[in-house]
C-alpha cells in the first residue's frame, strides 16, 4: 500500500519511554520538599508534556516565579537519580526501527529540555532513527504548533502528510492547532476518556496495538 503519511512525530514521555510515573512521584516529591501542598497523582500526571514552567504554573498558580527555580531544582535531584533506569515500553523500539527502514521520516516533539532529550536518545540508543527532534526550551510549550511546524518546514513534510502519536490532550491539541493528524496512545499520562474528547484518528492501549495500526495505515 502506499504511504499515507511522509512524516510521523512522536511526544516522547509516556509515549516510547515508560516514564509517566517517574515524572508524576517527582513532581510530588518536589512539592514535599518545598512545603507546598502536594498535587494528586492525576493532577500531576495532568502536567506531563509541558515545558516545566508552563506546567509549575498551571499546577501550582499559588507559587511566585521566583521559586520556580527552587521547584525545579528539587524536581530534578528526584527524576535524574532515576532517569538512566527508566525504560522505554516493550517494544517501542522496534517500532521506530521498522518505521526507520521503512523509510518514514521520524521526529520527536517533548516537553522535556534539549538536555534532557538529549541524554535519554543516548541512554536508549535511539538517537540514529531520528531525523529532528524539538524540545520545549526551543519552542513554545505544547499545545503551541511551533514544535510541529518546525519539524515540518525542517524535514519538507506536509500538514496532511504529517502524523502526531501522544499520549496527552497536549499533544492531541498540537496537532489540532498544526492542522496535522493524531494517533493517541492510552497507557501514557492521560486517561483514555480524556484523549477520546480531542478526537483522534485512533487512540491505541498498547504498543502492540500501536504498531498494528501504523502497519496497516500509515
Amino acid at each position: 500500500m502506499p504511504k499515507q503519511f511522509d512524516l510521523i512525530v512522536f511526544d516522547w514521555d509516556g509515549t516510547l519511554m515508560d516514564s509517566a510515573g517517574v515524572i508524576a512521584a517527582s513532581i510530588r516529591a518536589a512539592c514535599r520538599d518545598l512545603g507546598l501542598t502536594e498535587p494528586s497523582e492525576l493532577a500531576a500526571r495532568h502536567i506531563i508534556g509541558l515545558g516545566l514552567n508552563e506546567a509549575i504554573a498551571h499546577l501550582l498558580p499559588e507559587l511566585p516565579v521566583a521559586d520556580y527555580p527552587s521547584f525545579i531544582e528539587r524536581y530534578r535531584h528526584h527524576y535524574l537519580g532515576k532517569d538512566e533506569n527508566i525504560p522505554l515500553f516493550a517494544g517501542a523500539e522496534r517500532v521506530v526501527r521498522n518505521l526507520h527502514g521503512a523509510r518514514f521520516l521520524l521526529g520527536v516533539a517533548t516537553g522535556k529540555s534539549r538536555r534532557g532529550l538529549d541524554r535519554a536518545l543516548e541512554h536508549t540508543g535511539l538517537r540514529a532513527y531520528f531525523h529532528g527532534t524539538r524540545c520545549a526550551d526551543e519552542c513554545f510549550s505544547k499545545p503551541h504548533p511551533e514544535m510541529l511546524e518546525q519539524l515540518m518546514d525542517t524535514l519538507g513534510a506536509s500538514r496532511e502528510r504529517t502524523l502526531m502519536i501522544g499520549d496527552t490532550s497536549h499533544d492531541l491539541l498540537m496537532a489540532r492547532n498544526a492542522g496535522v493528524p493524531a494517533l493517541a496512545v492510552s497507557y501514557g499520562a492521560h486517561p483514555r476518556a480524556d484523549l477520546l474528547t480531542h478526537t483522534p484518528l485512533a487512540c491505541m492501549d498498547s504498543i502492540a496495538e500501536l504498531e498494528a495500526w501504523l502497519l496497516a495505515h500509515a
